[in-house]
């Protein structure tokens, strides 16, 4: 290449890459930007509803009677919403515990795998309604049972997912692991656990969201015989006192501890994968 050909491709190469960059920046702003926008027109619009229309506090209270809800009742939303948050992060650490347990058992025994499977499945689709007050009959513990419920519902996600992530190794792979004698705590440390670690934290995301289900959904449940647990039981209970300040504001806290989990769960998966697997590298 010539120097007037070198000079003429350089400038067109730096303007590609402050084009790249600036289209970053514009995508990385737009990624907090539009979604707050779209949260502050919606909750102008349900002001603007409920104040031009005279809606009653009793059928829709305004976003400004929530807030105050917040403030006011905070020493009773506060401990409610630890007692849900702690209800939900114990169901799913146990449920990463169990889940990942099992699916290695299932990977590295057929007959396990062929004896358990199916009561997993079992357990998945019963719906955690009807085993709730089953549960609060023979466990004295109302969070115990609690617990229960919503490690059944978030169990699942991790042991599929693990469990077909643990089958996905290359064929080719294990051929080279067997042609050098490698063993089955070498082959599930270097192959299968890599391979499935995106599986993993896909059913990680799943069961997060469905931990915190669970137990709002076990809570409704076993408050309904006067056991007030969380979030749940707060919201039960505004409702039979038509506190509905105090209802919305309970929900939009389970709303954001869903929220946070999912953010939380991402993050992982992104610090976890973003060296080396395809669906968190950066393309150009």
């Amino acid at each position: 290449m010539s120097i007037v050909e070198s000079v003429t491709v350089a400038p067109v190469v730096d303007e590609e890459e402050e084009a790249r960059a600036r289209k970053e920046k514009i995508n990385r702003i737009a990624k907090w930007t539009l979604p707050s926008l779209v949260m502050i027109l919606s909750i102008l619009a349900w002001h603007f509803y409920v104040t031009l229309n005279n809606i009653p506090h009793y059928v829709l209270p305004g976003p400004l009677l929530v807030a105050q809800s917040v403030f006011e009742d905070w020493a009773i939303l506060w401990p409610a919403m630890l007692t849900t948050s702690r209800l939900t992060l114990l169901a799913l650490i146990f449920a990463v515990i169990g889940g990942v347990a099992l699916a290695v058992a299932f990977t590295q025994s057929k007959w396990a795998e062929m004896s358990f499977f199916p009561y997993a499945v079992i357990l998945q689709v019963t719906p955690v309604v009807a085993i709730a007050p089953l549960l609060q009959i023979y466990i004295d513990s109302a969070f115990v049972a609690a617990l229960l419920c919503a490690w059944i519902v978030a169990f699942f996600p991790i042991l599929s997912n693990t469990t077909i992530g643990l089958k996905s190794a290359d064929h080719n792979l294990e051929d080279l692991f067997t042609i050098y004698g490698a063993t089955r705590w070498q082959r599930l440390r270097y192959l299968s656990a890599p391979s499935a670690l995106p599986f993993f934290l896909g059913g990680l995301k799943i069961a997060g969201g469905l931990a915190l289900i669970g137990a709002v959904v076990a809570e409704f449940v076993i408050g309904r015989a006067g056991t007030g647990l969380g979030l749940a039981s707060t919201l039960l209970e505004a409702s039979y006192r038509f506190n509905f300040g105090r209802l919305y504001a309970a929900l939009i806290l389970i709303s954001c501890m869903g929220v946070t989990i999912f953010a939380v769960t991402s993050i992982l998966s992104h610090l976890m994968l973003r060296k080396w697997h395809e669906s968190a590298l950066k393309r150009d």
